[in-house]
């Protein structure tokens, strides 16, 4: 079985990650659309062009069993496109919003996202659902994603200044669970938890994992497994991206035009 795993840039492989833990003998091509990021800062009509055609030269060369949208920003916006275009199980990735609210004990908990993410009536509906007795606190930022990329790249990094407004809000110092709205921040964890070290936070990218394996665990495939990673222009210091690629299960990357 082969997965499709699609995000803006590195942050869709923390599922790669846990994918691999969940389901070790399934292939993944991963899919950087770094050619177009940020996403967060993109018109919606214009991201869902995108995505929608990106993806689709995607399925068109690999031909995978299942897609994984391994990126918030893009599962609010294209989520209903993707499963209407194309016949393959499409999993999506949402905040951690119900496991953060059932945590709390102050009852006021936090959204870390993109400001796309941050923005969309769909969180508001998350919220509604799954944490109606708790106060809740959202910042969208796009900082947080570059930090992410920057990160991963071997290059030190404080997120201190942009989560701060965060907790600048009225009674947002009791927040005692945090929801990552963004795949790219589980690579800051280590730092949000030094930083804050009383809170709990709650990374999507197990349970996107825990969802794909529900989802596929039934689906037999004859193609062979394939483990590429992709980017859809040459990436930033590439021999580094390669080293750490290399953590993930891939051997290099190749380039897909975005």
């Amino acid at each position: 079985m082969n997965l499709l795993v699609f995000d803006s840039g590195i942050g869709g492989l923390g599922v790669v990650r846990e994918i691999r833990r969940l389901q070790p003998r399934a292939g993944i091509i991963y899919l950087a659309d770094n050619g177009f990021f940020p996403y967060g800062d993109k018109p919606d009509d214009e991201l869902l062009r995108h995505i929608l055609a990106v993806l689709g030269q995607a399925i068109d060369r690999f031909r995978p069993d299942a897609l994984v949208i391994a990126c918030n920003t893009a599962s609010t916006i294209a989520l209903p496109a993707l499963r209407a275009a194309f016949p393959q199980p499409v999993i999506g990735c949402v905040p951690p919003i119900k496991p953060a609210a059932a945590a709390s004990l102050s009852r006021r908990i936090g959204v870390l996202a993109t400001k796309a993410t941050a923005a969309r009536p769909y969180l508001q509906s998350l919220i509604d659902e799954h944490a109606a007795g708790c106060t809740v606190y959202s910042l969208g930022t796009p900082s947080l994603a570059l930090l992410a990329e920057r990160k991963f790249r071997g290059h030190a990094v404080d997120p201190a200044a942009a989560i701060a407004p965060l907790f600048a809000q009225p009674g947002a110092a009791l927040i005692d669970a945090i929801a990552l709205g963004c795949t790219h921040y589980s690579f800051l964890l280590p730092e949000f938890r030094d930083l804050y070290p009383a809170i709990s936070w709650f990374d999507p990218a197990l349970p996107v994992a825990r969802r794909t394996l529900h989802v596929t665990g039934s689906l037999a495939s004859a193609a062979a497994t394939v483990n590429l990673a992709c980017f859809t222009m040459t990436p930033d210091e590439p021999s580094v991206i390669d080293r750490e690629l290399a953590a993930f299960g891939f051997a290099g990357h190749c380039i897909q035009a975005g």
